[in-house]
């Protein structure tokens, strides 16, 4: 019988609430999936079979992911013939996932998606974007005036054809104010439920994104209350995961993340640390025990491969080698307390996503690594068993794999060794 534990707080102090617990700004937390849209635009990424697709969209809906990017459907009948088979199948397994399409502030994006929406018969978000900041403006020869003009018709056009739109800023990050203030007032008259605010190139900084997400969210409640902000942030300066919970701090409803933080350059917010993260604040409960299977999933389709020492889902996320840690964990479990284990060595639990800790055996190991490695397989940790392993793990200038344990194992228990 497990033995009871002091409490949780009597055991870690969370100097992460030391000041007081936060919260997101505007109460619950939604979660946008750009997987399979932004996703995909990694240059070193390989574009996944619809079927993958199907399978990762179900993953997504297993993790209580609220709404997918399911395409832009403007890019040609191969994408429009994606999107409806994503469409459908969210239709046909009635599942809770909201899907989204993206599209240029042209009609020529915005009809498919009023074509695939009306023969799904489930409405699809158009997430019409649009760049914002000087720079791209300067660099594209655009006249402010048209842009406005191209983002009324756009949102105009999707709105009457009964469709939730969601209104994008590329590269808000480094737009003027008045542009911003211009552009989204242009947006909500014109009928947008959500704008997007967008860290393109990963320019901002926690400060940074405060600062704006603020200045829109109260623009945003100005002009109307209902309206939400979004959050797309990219990797540029390894500030994805930050940056989108400084979002959800400072106003943003939802955050946009992709599996592994694939996406164009070095990628998108990622999804997995992302959901870890509010899952660990308690800012939102979901059921992660999926996770893995998703980036794995993600990782087949796509070609990306997960590092063994990737946060979460990487191989050695749970794995150690080392005598001190091995040790305590191993402590941890002669007390009959698996959650002290889960938690001893490590600070998110592995449990919490469906995985385990892992002790393995190597040159920084200590003799407890060697006997419950051994006593996990079923064989006696016997002291000159024990010894000999030990001594081969010393010797090594890597981690042992099981076939060499197992190798010294058949020297001095044959029998155990073929049991294991």
């Amino acid at each position: 019988m497990p033995l009871p534990h002091p409490q949780d707080s009597d055991l870690i102090y969370d100097w992460n609430r030391a000041g007081g617990a936060v919260f997101p700004a505007r109460g619950a937390v939604e979660i946008d999936d750009e997987t399979l849209r932004d996703g995909l635009q990694s240059p070193s990424v390989k574009s996944p079979s619809i079927e993958q697709k199907v399978r990762i969209l179900h993953l997504m809906e297993a993790l209580g992911i609220d709404s997918a990017d399911i395409g832009l459907p403007g890019a040609g009948p191969h994408v429009v013939e994606t999107v409806t088979r994503l469409a459908q199948e969210i239709v046909r397994e009635k599942m809770k996932i909201r899907p989204n399409c993206a599209a240029r502030t042209v009609d020529a994006d915005i009809l498919p998606i009023i074509e695939i929406s009306q023969k799904v018969g489930i409405p699809i978000e158009v997430s019409c974007f649009i760049g914002s900041s000087p720079i791209r403006q300067y660099a594209e020869d655009w006249d402010f005036d048209r842009m406005l003009r191209l983002s009324e018709n756009a949102v105009s056009l999707a709105v009457r054809a009964g469709l939730p739109v969601m209104y994008v800023t590329e590269d808000t990050t480094r737009a003027h104010p008045d542009h911003i203030r211009r552009m989204y007032t242009t947006a909500i008259r014109a009928g947008a439920g959500r704008v997007c605010v967008c860290d393109t190139v990963g320019h901002a900084t926690p400060d940074g994104v405060r600062n704006l997400v603020r200045f829109v969210a109260r623009l945003a409640a100005d002009l109307d209350p209902n309206v939400k902000v979004d959050w797309h942030g990219h990797q540029d300066r390894g500030l994805g995961v930050t940056n989108a919970l400084w979002a959800l701090e400072a106003g943003a409803h939802r955050v946009h993340a992709c599996a592994l933080g694939i996406g164009e350059r070095v990628g998108n917010t990622p999804m997995d640390q992302l959901l870890v993260n509010l899952q660990l604040l308690g800012w939102i409960d979901r059921d992660l025990t999926r996770l893995h299977d998703y980036c794995a999933a993600v990782s087949e389709a796509t070609g990306v491969p997960i590092p063994d020492n990737y946060p979460i889902v990487g191989r050695d996320a749970f794995r150690t080698g080392t005598g001190v840690h091995a040790a305590a964990i191993i402590k941890a479990r002669k007390k009959g307390d698996e959650w002290l284990a889960d938690r001893v060595y490590s600070g998110v639990p592995a449990s919490m996503i469906g995985r385990h800790q892992v002790i393995e055996v190597g040159p920084m190991c200590g003799l407890s690594n060697v006997q419950c490695w051994l006593a996990d397989h079923g064989i006696e940790p016997r002291p000159e068993l024990v010894d000999a392993v030990f001594r081969r793990a010393k010797e090594s200038d890597h981690v042992l794999a099981d076939e060499e344990i197992l190798e010294v194992v058949q020297r001095f228990a044959p029998a155990a060794a073929g049991r294991s």
